[in-house]
């Protein structure tokens, strides 16, 4: 029997996945997670499912971090990006960051099983229609995404408020830590990603938010 864990944050969409995986899976496990942390949280209660169905916009998540943080806290673990998105720059983010395979949630049901079953074979996988407007995944992406799975999830918060243009102040107010802490963790952030100031880092970051115009989507 496998196991799956499909991760988003909007229960009516996850119900009606539950429903169509269900019909092709009958005997299969699937769980329900509506963030990162509530998907660590499953992991360390019941180990690792066969397959993680992956939303990028939802809690934790910040764009393609969560992806990243996943695959490199549980590097064996096959991830499926599921997402109303379909633009080629996002899915060839998504697959250079580690998913192995990339469903938009327009897919009908028989596309988004055979998406499902492709990836539990190990293959990577994208809708026919897609495959060629996705270019080839560059190196600079991939050496990117190891250098953010280094932050820890402190800096990683900090990195982010650098990208709303906040002052350290700003950012030791909302994450409730030193003015001191926050420079520490700035200068850790311009080693690990090998940057020398703010902008630089702010530039690399904005690698990792979604497109504006897919969020409302």
């Amino acid at each position: 029997m496998s196991k799956f864990i499909l991760a988003d944050d909007h229960p009516l969409f996850r119900d009606a996945l539950t429903t169509t995986l269900k019909t092709s899976f009958p005997k299969d496990q699937i769980e329900s997670a509506d963030s990162i942390d509530s998907v660590k949280k499953l992991i360390s209660d019941s180990g690792e499912p066969d397959l993680l169905l992956l939303d990028l916009n939802m809690p934790g998540s910040e764009g393609f971090f969560g992806l990243i943080y996943l695959r490199e806290h549980y590097p064996s673990l096959p991830v499926v990006v599921i997402s109303a998105m379909e633009d080629p720059v996002v899915i060839q983010r998504a697959l250079a960051y580690g998913a192995i395979g990339f469903i938009p949630k327009s897919c009908p049901a028989e596309q988004l099983i055979q998406g499902v079953k492709a990836a539990m074979d190990g293959e990577v996988w994208l809708p026919r229609e897609l495959k060629q407007a996705v270019d080839r995944l560059s190196v600079e992406e991939k050496d990117f995404a190891e250098r953010v799975a280094t932050l820890t999830d402190q800096q990683f918060k900090v990195m982010m408020h650098l990208t709303e243009g906040r002052l350290n102040k700003q950012i030791a107010y909302d994450l409730h830590i030193s003015e001191a802490t926050v420079k520490a963790h700035i200068t850790a952030i311009f080693r690990k990603l090998g940057v020398q100031n703010r902008t630089q880092a702010v530039i690399l970051a904005t690698k990792l938010k979604l497109p504006q115009e897919t969020l409302t989507q």
